[in-house]
């Protein structure tokens, strides 16, 4: 298997462009403690494309960004990873974050052996652009029985392995709709159980606060342990009635931002607030419109929050 030494040194050689690349925010950011850096999720801009949406998003101000593997297929169709590079490049964007798009890696099913092989490739890809930092989620079919959860553990446990030749760290993201981790405090038991160093957890605000959770569950969160965060708000309507189209700019909603970001810094978080969005508005509006707005919005919360 490929190491990501191996992976870099393959670009070398082909030629890549070089592209400027990190795991978090700035080093003098990193050091501010509690303070974090406004990203955008490539989801949010999900119809515009490659191109058009990296350079709208610098247009706007927008340093960081995460890529979701899909996004990046369909620019690879007609286009190389070095032309996703040099775009990057070009308008001065930092990735720092990636979604791997690879269902069944960690709750039992008999297609896992196919779900690890297509890991590994997602691994590669991003190792070319030098990220270290991935994300999977807990997405799946079926609710699991009590001692399916050991193998959940397991199963993190072996995802964590095959993220560590790579030199890369796989956060798992615990979903709303997830039948088996919905919740912060069953992602945080099993993450702990698994207890890999290249395995770990991230927060999404959305799934966070729509879902089974309650604000003081935040405080079983330890120093260090959340990984990458995403960012948004929901609308003032029954929590029944919430999905992912109603997900809105932090800000315009009702979640109680300021108390979350707070909670977050107070346990050392200091990295992206990844913006991703479902709704028709954002997704097929244009990219340079919609990240001035989530900018504005953003920066304002971040700010009331001291976080920025």
């Amino acid at each position: 298997m490929a190491t990501r030494r191996d992976v870099l040194m393959g670009a070398a050689a082909a030629g890549l462009s070089p592209i400027a690349v990190s795991t978090g925010p700035t080093p003098a950011v990193a050091a501010a403690a509690g303070k974090m850096t406004l990203c955008m999720h490539t989801n949010t801009s999900a119809s515009a494309g490659y191109r058009k949406a990296m350079e709208g998003w610098a247009k706007a101000g927008i340093k960081y960004v995460e890529l979701n593997a899909l996004f990046l297929d369909e620019f690879l169709k007609n286009d190389t990873l070095n032309d996703a590079r040099k775009i990057l490049t070009d308008n001065g964007l930092t990735v720092v974050h990636g979604a791997v798009s690879v269902d069944g890696l960690l709750e039992p099913n008999p297609n896992r052996a196919k779900a690890i092989e297509a890991l590994k490739r997602r691994l590669e890809m991003f190792a070319s652009f030098g990220l270290r930092k991935v994300y999977t989620t807990s997405g799946g079919m079926k609710k699991l029985a009590i001692d399916d959860y050991k193998t959940v553990a397991d199963n993190m446990r072996g995802v964590g392995e095959t993220a560590k030749p790579f030199n890369m760290f796989v956060s798992v993201e615990f979903v709303r709709a997830s039948p088996y981790m919905s919740t912060l405090p069953t992602a945080l038991k099993l993450t702990r159980e698994a207890a890999h160093p290249n395995f770990g957890l991230m927060f999404d605000f959305y799934h966070f606060w729509s879902g089974l959770n309650k604000l003081e569950d935040m405080d079983q969160i330890r120093a260090g342990e959340i990984q990458h965060v995403h960012f948004q708000d929901v609308p003032d309507m029954p929590r029944e009635l919430l999905d992912n189209t109603t997900r809105i700019i932090p800000g315009d909603g009702v979640s109680p931002l300021n108390t979350m970001l707070r909670k977050l810094a107070d346990k050392d978080y200091a990295g992206p607030l990844s913006v991703e969005l479902f709704l028709p508005k954002f997704q097929q509006g244009d990219p340079y419109e919609v990240a001035r707005e989530i900018r504005q919005k953003c920066e304002t919360v971040m700010g009331k929050a001291g976080v920025l």
